[in-house]
């Protein structure tokens, strides 16, 4: 004994052995720990349930296995596409898997939507810094430059003051488009409401006033460049390679008539859709022209497709759909060899519901569930990360105890005690008329009208399931106003690819930023 602990050499082999047996033997232990743990889940899944042959409860449990067997992906984002859905919150993507459900055949409330299939998710607070219900051009401000900031500014911090020409330079903040320019990535963006407008123009611009989209609306003496010089500026310098949506007008003098033969807006007489051209830049302005782009990645690429907001899906002819957009888009930015942002915006589900109109809301939005499809069609997951969310909410409102299958944009139907399916005779309100599945607590569908003494009153109308059907109808709504506005709950954001596992839990919406600044430098 005492030679050996006298002699350092063999004191250090036996202490090596002794710690190999110690591992050794925790290895088995935990071995046989992990072999009950699986016994027991086998053990588990054999009991005597009596429901664990009910086709719920099975899938339920195909979703824990697929759950469990996921990895997140950590490798550096090649690529990063936002998805906004412009008004989008929960009731309205609620309303939309309806739609869609029910258009293939079923109840429609247990389909998924391509961007549900999102195996990350969480919500998003919408808020601005001045407004507790937001608008656009905050919302999307705080996704792209990862600062929140007050209602109405683009691309400004909340230093600034809406509307006040003098405060835009020290309040301007860097976009997620402009770093990744400088990083050598493809830029682009894609609405089908005027490339100008507020969400779109918030990835590129940075304006005192989302409306000074045009120098028409620029204060007399204000410094600062209109929103649509700024884009055609960046399309010529390559800070933007690719921009496609409507609002032509504002790229168009007052005196200039355009394919359509209709006006521009422009009081400075400058046809930037001309100069653009001039300077090798692709201009399209209907679905041929749109047919005709070289998607070869090296000439600039100018869409606009309308004079103002792109046509709803409902009444879209002669011009591209969102996903045909969508595809163009990711064709041409993915010829760039370091990889690309893309921003792309279903604008007009926000118009559809701030006219309290139901049909055009959902069917607008099913063509932006149609582009996310074409997306994750088109990318890897490896390499591309994509993230669906939405700037905010609207007043939109579910009534009664409806039954299943009862039509979104119709009537609600009782509940059938013994069956699935609705019953065929819709719940009616106190003052005995039934009421639609949607509505909204203020818009133009408000059932209290003005009288000629300025006072309000008035009753619901009685309405069948076929009236409320007509993609025209405006759902009924409470408080009168000429347009319906926003709401403040928070929004859902989905997301795969790199990184995309950082979305979870309650986030501030400037959130989005911060994970795609991430995904696209992580080591």
């Amino acid at each position: 004994m005492s030679n050996f602990w006298g002699n350092r050499s063999e004191r250090g082999k036996c202490v090596v052995g002794l710690v190999t047996l110690a591992v050794l033997g925790w290895l088995l232990a935990l071995a046989g720990c992990a072999s009950q743990g699986n016994a027991a889940m086998a053990s588990g899944a054999s009991m005597d349930i009596p429901q664990k042959d009910n086709p719920w409860f099975r899938n339920a449990q195909k979703m824990i296995e697929a759950k469990l067997a996921r990895e997140p992906i950590t490798n550096r984002a090649q690529n990063v596409i936002l998805f906004v859905s412009d008004g989008n919150g929960i009731g309205t993507n609620y309303a939309t898997r309806l739609y869609m459900g029910q258009q293939a055949g079923g109840y429609g409330d247990d389909y998924v939507m391509a961007h549900e299939q999102f195996p990350h998710l969480a919500l998003s607070k919408t808020y601005n810094t001045n407004a507790q219900t937001p608008d656009s051009a905050g919302t999307s401000t705080a996704m792209n430059t990862g600062v929140k900031t007050k209602a109405g500014v683009i691309g400004l911090s909340e230093k600034a003051r809406r509307g006040e020409c003098a405060d835009v330079k020290a309040a301007t903040v860097k976009s997620f488009a402009e770093m990744m320019h400088a990083e050598g990535k493809a830029i682009g963006f894609v609405s089908t409401a005027h490339i100008t407008h507020a969400t779109p123009a918030a990835g590129y611009a940075h304006s005192g006033d989302s409306s000074w989209e045009d120098d028409s609306k620029i204060p007399v003496g204000c410094g600062q460049k209109d929103i649509a010089q700024q884009l055609f500026d960046k399309l010529i310098t390559g800070e933007v390679d690719l921009a496609m949506g409507g609002g032509r007008r504002h790229f168009i003098p007052k005196n200039f008539t355009d394919d359509e033969g209709q006006k521009g807006e422009r009081t400075d007489g400058r046809n930037l859709i001309e100069e653009a051209q001039r300077k090798g830049v692709q201009y399209a302005w209907n679905d041929t022209t749109f047919g005709q782009l070289r998607l070869d990645g090296r000439a600039p690429i100018l869409g606009l497709l309308e004079r103002s907001h792109m046509k709803y899906e409902n009444d879209r002819s002669g011009e591209p759909s969102l996903a045909e957009m969508t595809e163009a888009a990711i064709r041409h930015l993915s010829q760039q060899k370091n990889g690309y942002y893309l921003m792309v915006e279903a604008g007009r589900v926000d118009h559809a519901n701030h006219d309290g109109n139901a049909h055009r809301t959902v069917t607008d939005n099913v063509a932006f569930a149609t582009a996310v499809a074409k997306a994750a069609e088109m990318t890897s997951e490896a390499q591309t990360l994509i993230i669906v969310t939405s700037d905010h909410e609207h007043a939109i409102a579910f009534n009664g105890y409806c039954g299943r299958g009862s039509k979104i944009t119709g009537l609600c139907y009782k509940i059938d005690k013994a069956g699935v399916g609705h019953l065929s005779e819709p719940n009616l309100g106190d003052d005995g008329k039934p009421y639609t599945v949607i509505g909204f607590l203020n818009g133009t569908g408000s059932v209290l009208k003005k009288n000629d003494d300025g006072t309000f009153s008035g009753m619901r109308p009685d309405l069948t399931n076929a009236e409320a059907m007509d993609p025209d109808y405006v759902q009924q709504a409470l408080i009168p106003l000429s347009y319906g506005t926003h709401s403040g709950e928070d929004v859902a954001i989905y997301a795969r690819g790199p990184w995309a596992h950082l979305f979870d839990g309650t986030v501030e919406q400037n959130y989005v930023f911060h994970v795609m600044h991430h995904a696209v430098h992580a080591e």
